[in-house]
């Protein structure tokens, strides 16, 4: 098949050119998409009276042979053909002689590809959607079987104040659940309709393009040409919310990492999603974890490639675009790859909750203790200077919180009373956190209610 531009050129293509420009070898990712779309346009150009219902019907026809093939793996894809739009079409033509010719009529692969782009962006923004949903219910599963055990919350890496282990893993489903929010709101600007555009200003033919649209599930059409054909933000704004599950994912895999070394001792990883080294007998390493970690340089790394690619472009369409893809797949596939490896992490993982709690008591109860003093009328910077000198007495005796006497509390004032005992333990520290938000149980039964409610666990 000649190129589609060969009227103009008097030289062959060189081979290099071929092989440097092609795209067929990752565009055919969205070739069913582009199926689809062909189909729509064929009925658009029916309705229009550029093509006769015969035509339209055969072009069909052989556009759901082609798309059978492609499903079966038995198209034969050409790099000299250069993309999934050319290889398609010179199918078309094969099948159907001149007829196949006609399928271009009214378009450009500028609003081709585009209107493809957008097609696979909804279903894998569907798809993403769900596998979040999954991630999230298995993390209000762990909550209300975890509600009851008690560890150390942690800032700059330090034991901080003890919190219930549910709060710690209902604070990563409200990180999902914000990510699934900018998944559903990127999928609003997603679903806009590109075809009929052309290649920058229109086509001169009666497209229906509000049929177009509704032929391919497009909730608009986009009503500025070269906005249709320039606009890549869409595929931003998704890689976007891609980095920043990626962050997510790679936050948690660093808890869960540390967590299941011998110094923290934490959680036990399942056998079957970790691997041993080739040397040291002894080892299980957190490979999935690590790989989770690894992978959001990745996701960013695709975002930042295709903002240079479009800073300085001008307006509109330019082959820099063809760069866009490359990081749009690879981030569609690392980012289900972890969310995958994520909930099967989480669905394995064994609590040690002796460990936890032997944690969660001592240094972590300062607070409390600041606190009981403010309640006793004694001004919080006052009231915490004397609790650091208490810290530093039980830092020197090498002694616990837990082991200190009213004697012992009284010797740095005298607000302290005999109620100071009830507030040197975990669970009483948690539950004394009843603000709305906080890790007291009676909160996050109802928090845990809720959310099952929201993730349909009722």
């Amino acid at each position: 098949m000649e190129k589609p531009w060969s009227g103009r050129f008097s030289e062959e293509t060189d081979r290099f050119v071929e092989e440097f420009t092609e795209s067929v070898s990752f565009d055919r990712e969205i070739a069913l998409e582009d199926i689809e779309q062909n189909i729509a346009h064929v009925r658009t150009l029916v309705r229009a009276g550029v093509l006769s219902e015969e035509e339209g019907k055969k072009l069909e026809e052989a556009l759901e042979a082609i798309r059978r093939d492609i499903e079966k793996g038995k198209f034969r894809w050409r790099k000299e053909l250069e993309d999934v739009h050319m290889n398609i079409e010179a199918d078309l033509v094969r099948r159907l002689g001149d007829l196949g010719k006609k399928v271009h009529t009214g378009r450009s692969r500028n609003d081709q590809v585009a209107t493809d782009e957008r097609m696979f962006l909804k279903r894998e923004i569907r798809e993403t959607v769900r596998l979040l949903g999954e991630l999230r219910k298995v993390l209000v599963r762990l909550a209300e079987g975890t509600i009851d055990v008690f560890l150390p919350s942690y800032t700059h890496l330090q034991r901080a104040q003890p919190i219930r282990l549910a709060h710690y893993f209902l604070a990563f489903r409200e990180m999902f659940l914000k990510d699934t929010e900018r998944f559903l709101d990127c999928y609003r600007r997603v679903d806009d309709l590109p075809l009929g555009s052309g290649a920058v200003a229109g086509v001169d033919f009666p497209l229906d393009r509000f049929f177009t649209a509704r032929e391919l599930g497009f909730a608009r059409v986009i009503r500025n040409s070269i906005y249709a054909t320039a606009d890549r933000d869409f595929i931003l704004e998704f890689l976007f919310a891609c980095a920043v599950t990626g962050m997510h994912l790679s936050r948690i895999a660093e808890d869960l990492i540390l967590w299941s070394s011998e110094e923290f001792g934490y959680v036990d990883l399942p056998d079957r999603l970790c691997t041993g080294s080739s040397i040291m007998p002894q080892k299980k390493n957190p490979d999935v974890l690590e790989l989770i970690r690894g992978k959001a340089g990745r996701l960013y790394g695709n975002l930042v490639t295709l903002l240079t690619v479009l800073k300085g472009l001008p307006t509109a369409y330019n082959r820099d675009l063809q760069e866009d893809k490359e990081p749009l797949f690879d981030s569609v596939r690392t980012l289900k790859g972890c969310l995958i490896g994520m909930r099967k992490v989480l669905e394995g993982i064994s609590i040690r909750e002796n460990r936890m709690r032997s944690g969660a008591g001592n240094l972590t109860l300062a607070t409390d203790l600041a606190n009981y003093l403010v309640m006793k009328g004694v001004p919080f910077r006052e009231a915490h200077g004397i609790v650091g000198s208490v810290v530093a007495y039980v830092l020197e005796k090498g002694k616990r919180m837990e082991d200190l006497t009213l004697d012992d509390l009284r010797s740095f004032s005298d607000r302290f009373e005999e109620d100071v005992l009830d507030l040197l333990d975990p669970e009483g520290s948690a539950d004394r956190k009843r603000t709305y938000g906080g890790t007291s149980r009676e909160f996050l039964v109802r928090i845990i209610e809720i959310a099952k409610r929201e993730e349909g666990l009722k």
